[in-house]
């Protein structure tokens, strides 16, 4: 294609890209726009050509130009400008982000006569990283305790639990159904503790055999069963010095009970295979959803290894006692999973939110997050709507009436007992909080939430 015929549909070329082309003379006066130019900024070619660049604002200029010399821009010093970040005024007023690219034009007799200038539009770019920002600052900073989520009365027991059973060595362990959070209390206590800077280790006693569990557990030398091709250390060896958590207590075989209740007394295990007592020391912090004392009764949990891991209980409630928890939890799983997903669902409907307060949770937690991972999949909409959430949580019996009667009698309740427990102290929150049994913190949490902040607020 010839020279000539290339300048001729030049101007077809320009104006069919996507990035915004302008071209200014010596002065800075706009000589020529395309029509994405116009798109960007608002203003129409007509609108452009024969004003000032500085029409546009953009705050990369502003902070180049020469208050005196010849060169008004440094463009026309540096020659170029490359990949720069700007935000450039709309006819509106309003502002418009753009990647800029600039460099100077010069004629046959290399002298300059101008430069030509490429705006890519970004907003969305800026407006995604400015909402992740968002998002992560926001996981950063919302309410919880070592990432459990809760306000309610029986999860503040359950912190102010943690908190003393964190200053103890004694055993820990943990009761509470499927899917509430037990992980997440033992992964808290060992994180508040005095053993946060050495191990804390996991081990789920439902997942393996009798033989492979004790192995997993003690540890064991070569040759000491087929495929024991080399010595190995155990999970106990692994966690010296910290924490070891069993999950699912409840399905440790008798055998095992019983080598378990001579680490819990004597800090000593034996690797399968050897006789050699290997001294550890690690506190230890069970969990099951079981009842042990049902198990102790049919002789399928030894009773004297009941009461040595039974030292420092701690019952994690169910969702369904303590709804008023659900609107906080699903709001963090609507934005965690919001953060990963690129579906433009913007919050949860009102309906939705009455549908979850009003579901029996039999999954708890786990189910509930759950139920927000099937609706961001469903939703093809801007709110999350109640036909959105698993067909179990949508045909439920509703209950909402008798679950938002419940909840203002508690938080009334909670109120009456918290004002009662600081007339009896004469206002000391220390006494308070031991007339109650909580913390000192949770009585001081309960009268910012309450607005009870003074002895004139307490006799009113």
């Amino acid at each position: 294609m010839l020279e000539q015929e290339l300048n001729r549909y030049w101007k077809t070329v320009v104006n069919t890209i996507q990035d915004g082309v302008m071209i200014v003379d010596t002065e800075g006066t706009i000589v020529s726009a395309n029509k994405a130019l116009e798109k960007i900024t608002g203003y129409s070619r007509a609108e452009l050509i024969g004003k000032s660049c500085t029409i546009l604002d953009c705050n990369i200029c502003e902070i180049a130009r020469e208050r005196k010399g010849e060169k008004w821009c440094s463009l026309f010093r540096t020659g170029a400008v490359s990949m720069r970040k700007c935000a450039l005024m709309k006819k509106n007023g309003g502002h418009t982000h753009v990647l800029k690219n600039a460099s100077l034009l010069h004629n046959t007799d290399g002298n300059v006569m101008g430069a030509v200038e490429t705006m890519t539009d970004i907003n969305e770019l800026i407006e995604k990283d400015t909402q992740i920002e968002a998002f992560r600052r926001e996981l950063r900073t919302e309410d919880g305790f070592h990432g459990i989520l809760g306000t309610s009365a029986p999860m503040e027991q359950v912190f102010d639990l943690i908190s003393n059973a964190s200053q103890s060595d004694a055993p820990v362990i943990i009761f509470g159904e499927s899917g509430t959070g037990k992980e997440l209390v033992a992964k808290a206590i060992h994180d508040t503790g005095s053993r946060r800077k050495k191990p804390f280790v996991k081990v789920n006693c439902a997942a393996l055999t009798e033989s492979l569990l004790e192995s997993e557990l003690f540890g064991h030398v070569k040759g000491a069963f087929t495929g024991a091709h080399r010595s190995r250390e155990g999970r106990f060896e692994a966690a010296h010095g910290g924490d070891i958590f069993l999950d699912e207590i409840g399905d440790l075989p008798l055998s095992t009970q019983v080598k378990m209740l001579r680490v819990l007394e004597e800090k000593v295990i034996e690797r399968v295979g050897d006789n050699r007592p290997v001294h550890i020391d690690v506190r230890i912090i069970s969990a099951t959803n079981r009842n042990l004392k049902q198990l102790v009764g049919r002789g399928s949990f030894r009773e004297d290894f009941f009461y040595r891991i039974n030292v420092i209980p701690i019952m994690v409630p169910p969702l369904r006692e303590r709804v008023e928890d659900i609107p906080l939890l699903a709001d963090s799983f609507f934005r965690r999973i919001q953060l990963k997903n690129e579906k433009k669902i913007m919050g949860i409907s009102n309906e939705a939110m009455e549908l979850l307060m009003s579901y029996t949770w039999p999954g708890n937690v786990r189910e509930l997050k759950s139920a927000f991972e099937y609706g961001f999949v469903t939703c093809q909409e801007l709110l999350i709507q109640p036909h959105h959430f698993p067909p179990a949580v949508t045909s439920a019996q509703p209950i909402a009436k008798t679950i938002k009667k419940n909840l203002l009698n508690r938080a009334d309740m909670k109120k009456k007992q918290l004002i009662e427990a600081l007339e009896s102290a004469n206002g000391n929150q220390s006494r308070a909080a031991d007339i109650l049994g909580i913390s000192r913190v949770t009585v001081w949490n309960r009268m910012k939430k309450y607005g009870i902040t003074t002895q004139k607020n307490i006799n009113s």
